[in-house]
């Protein structure tokens, strides 16, 4: 059994890593997209108004409704999400993590990418921005608008959806881009 779990680990760091770092020119806006993202979003500000300003006043953001999260020694996290330039959907992104440490469980969270300026938007947007150990995510609380923690233009806040997961790893997100062409 020990025998596999190596292998099975390799498979999953490089199926984790090999996510590209910029878009596929095809992806096509669907209906729902906006309507998710916005319930999302809808929720951080029910549980801190303060946020709605922070939206309105970022150059950008990204909202990641669910990230799928676990891990046993090696770990990894995986999320679908949507890209907003001054409150207007421009694109999709794919959340990719790869975590080393002390860790088992799983767990599903909502994040949302707070892009504070255009230097970090048009990072972002060209595949350069690599958010490693010391950008930290930040759990959504009552006052967390009053305080986000921006490294470098970014700021990380979570929300827990469910699971349990116990953790103290390093490791880094990686995120990439993929501009949105109307359509169907």
């Amino acid at each position: 059994m020990f025998s596999l779990i190596g292998p099975a680990l390799g498979s999953l760091a490089l199926a984790l890593t090999m996510s590209p770092a910029t878009g596929n020119p095809g992806v096509t806006a669907r209906a729902g997209d906006e309507t998710e993202a916005s319930a999302v979003i809808a929720k951080f500000e029910a549980k801190d108004p303060g946020l709605a300003r922070v939206f309105a006043q970022s150059a950008g953001y990204v909202v990641f409704p669910t990230v799928a999260k676990g891990g046993f020694g090696i770990g990894g996290a995986r999320g679908k999400g949507y890209v907003f330039q001054h409150g207007r959907l421009i694109g999709s992104s794919t959340l990719t993590q790869l975590t080393i440490g002390f860790q088992a469980g799983g767990q599903a969270y909502s994040e949302v990418v707070l892009l504070k300026d255009e230097a970090a938007l048009d990072s972002f947007k060209q595949g350069k921005l690599k958010l490693d150990a010391q950008a930290s995510a930040v759990a959504l609380t009552e006052r967390v608008s009053a305080d986000l923690p921006y490294r470098n233009g970014v700021a990380i806040v979570t929300m827990a959806e469910g699971g349990l997961m116990y953790e103290a790893s390093v490791g880094g997100q990686k995120l990439s881009f993929h501009p949105i062409t109307k359509g169907a």
